[in-house]
């Protein structure tokens, strides 16, 4: 299925190392929503079972070149924990980095290609939202060397979080070179000069400049770097994303 992007809004400028006058962000504090044991067992159950199996066995992604064509697979035993910053973290009120948005599970479809499931807890249950192409979570984690996950959608740039270093591991079109390394403070500072006009209640929002305020649209990757769609972030936590089942192809570099 074609992938929904959310109206573009060009982001200006490169990453600034600003400090907040809030503070905050200057002593170590974890992420939310860490998966327990029992989620993991729960994801496990879930992602290797028949109704996903056979999601991944009809799943054909637009452009692919399929590999050998092979019965399609997950791989429940290797789960990756991917976090996004928070609309509260972002404007100082909250000193916790970021939130679980999804964990993901990598995967093969029926045609051979590679692919990631994606389970999002809701409510007390976890739910396959997503299929996409690719097994860049897992490449990413291998990256980040004992530090969380954490990607920010808006630019898709991907980022290992550890104590109160944040490590670039993809800085996309934000133009930070990978490998560069950021205190905490300075990177919720980057985050507050992106974003913090563009929150709910904003301007922004009320104009629909965002795309789906309030609405459930699946965060995707710009596809050229003057084309980046600007995300919602969602009131009390973690980047809305969408409840269906769309199949989202991520193209271009990751």
């Amino acid at each position: 299925m074609p992938r929904t992007i959310l109206r573009a809004a060009v982001l200006a400028g490169a990453l600034a190392l600003t400090v907040l006058g809030a503070g905050g962000a200057d002593a170590a504090t974890g992420p939310a929503g860490t998966p327990t044991t029992a989620d993991t067992a729960a994801i496990g159950q879930l992602t290797g079972g028949r109704a996903t199996l056979d999601r991944l066995a009809s799943t054909r992604f637009p452009g692919a070149h399929p590999a050998v064509a092979a019965a399609a697979a997950a791989d429940p035993k290797t789960q990756v924990a991917v976090y996004e910053p928070t609309a509260a973290f972002v404007t100082g009120a909250s000193d916790v980095p970021a939130a679980l948005a999804y964990v993901a599970v990598p995967a093969r479809t029926g045609d051979g290609s590679a692919a990631t499931v994606w389970a999002e807890r809701q409510g007390p249950a976890w739910t396959v939202v997503n299929v996409a192409s690719g097994d860049y979570e897992q490449k990413y984690a291998a990256a980040a060397a004992g530090g969380y996950l954490l990607h920010e959608p808006q630019v898709n740039a991907w980022y290992a979080v550890r104590g109160d270093a944040v490590t670039v591991l993809d800085g996309s079109v934000t133009g930070v070179a990978a490998g560069t390394k950021l205190a905490l403070a300075d990177y919720r500072a980057a985050l507050h000069q992106r974003y913090a006009d563009k929150l709910p209640g904003s301007a922004y929002d009320r104009d629909g400049a965002g795309g789906g305020y309030g609405g459930r649209e699946r965060a995707v990757p710009a596809t050229a770097p003057d084309t980046v769609p600007v995300l919602p972030f969602a009131a009390g936590g973690v980047l809305v994303l969408l409840a269906g089942a769309a199949v989202v192809p991520r193209l271009g570099r990751r």
